[in-house]
């Protein structure tokens, strides 16, 4: 395991997981005082693309950088996570990646807004993602 690699995935996890708790207090809240310097915040915020089914987008980045941050911390507690965390990581990475870039799209081309958190955010999990894909690469070469 490439510790560089590993402490820049949980870095970036826990920025991630901090942005997105954030994000979700604001939906909640619709506190627009917490969009620090960008009117374009609250745009993505109302937008209807901001929730799915009801849920804030906010959220399911939560969870997602929580899941990601629970496959790093058991990585090293027993056999089966030592096998499989890397393609697990890699997995939700990968799907995490897809939903930025859908993200990313909407924020660009539909609404026309960026929110600096949500950049921060699709920043982080790009990231993340490419460090798990170098992860995965390392361990099949090994």
């Amino acid at each position: 395991m490439d510790k560089r690699l590993y402490r820049a995935s949980v870095a970036l996890a826990i920025v991630g997981l901090l942005v997105s708790i954030y994000m979700t207090i604001y939906k909640i809240t619709a506190n627009n005082a917490m969009c620090l310097g960008s009117g374009d915040c609250s745009t993505v915020n109302a937008s209807r693309y901001s929730e799915v089914n009801g849920i804030p987008v906010a959220l399911i980045g939560v969870l997602g950088y929580l899941a990601i941050l629970a496959v790093h911390l058991f990585e090293n507690r027993n056999r089966f996570f030592a096998q499989n965390s890397a393609m697990m990581i890699f997995g939700m990475a990968l799907t995490g990646f897809l939903f930025t870039f859908w993200l990313i799209y909407v924020e660009v081309a539909l609404l026309k807004a960026l929110c600096p958190f949500c950049v921060t955010s699709q920043a982080a999990m790009t990231i993340i993602f490419i460090i798990a894909v170098m992860r995965l690469i390392k361990q099949t070469q090994s």
